[in-house]
């Protein structure tokens, strides 16, 4: 396996994050009221958009022949620094390829003179939680965009100093 840095609009890329919208939408699908409204919904997917003015650095994991397994994007979300959209496809879970990636975007954040990586994700995604508290993230109360629509959420920052 190894790492590449890839455009944000890089077509493997657009496909694992279609990938992880798909998964995520089934795994929280079931937490949100039936009742909830499209206000709420909108504003949930605006809380949760990228946008690629925002975006530091785009990364693949490439397998031995060359397919993309693995996806993450570290962005610049106001001062802080985001690790975004993590995926790593199931054929290659448990190899090192989340390892792989969270390293790349924390390396490049201490690089680029960050102080710590935050994140964001959720108690339906138990190998995500494991990955983090295991390359040292600790919890940290829900930050903005997602204190309002996304309250539950569980947030972690990694410090870099």
């Amino acid at each position: 396996m190894r790492i590449v840095e890839v455009a944000y609009d890089d077509e493997r890329a657009q496909e694992l994050r279609r990938q992880l919208n798909d998964d995520l939408d089934e795994r929280y699908a079931p937490l949100h009221p039936p009742a909830e409204s499209d206000e709420v919904r909108a504003a949930r997917a605006e809380a949760l958009r990228t946008r690629p003015e925002e975006i530091v650095q785009t990364w693949l994991a490439l397998d031995e022949a060359d397919a993309a397994v693995g996806h993450v994007i570290l962005r610049r979300l106001g001062r802080e620094w985001e690790l975004k959209r993590l995926i790593v496809s199931p054929s290659a879970r448990r190899r090192g390829v989340g390892r792989a990636l969270t390293a790349a975007v924390v390396d490049r954040a201490r690089t680029d003179g960050a102080h710590r990586v935050i994140l964001q994700t959720g108690a339906a995604q138990p190998e995500s939680l494991a990955l983090y508290t295991g390359a040292g993230f600790q919890r940290i109360p829900v930050y903005e965009p997602y204190v309002a629509t996304m309250a539950g959420s569980l947030c972690f920052a990694l410090d870099l100093d």
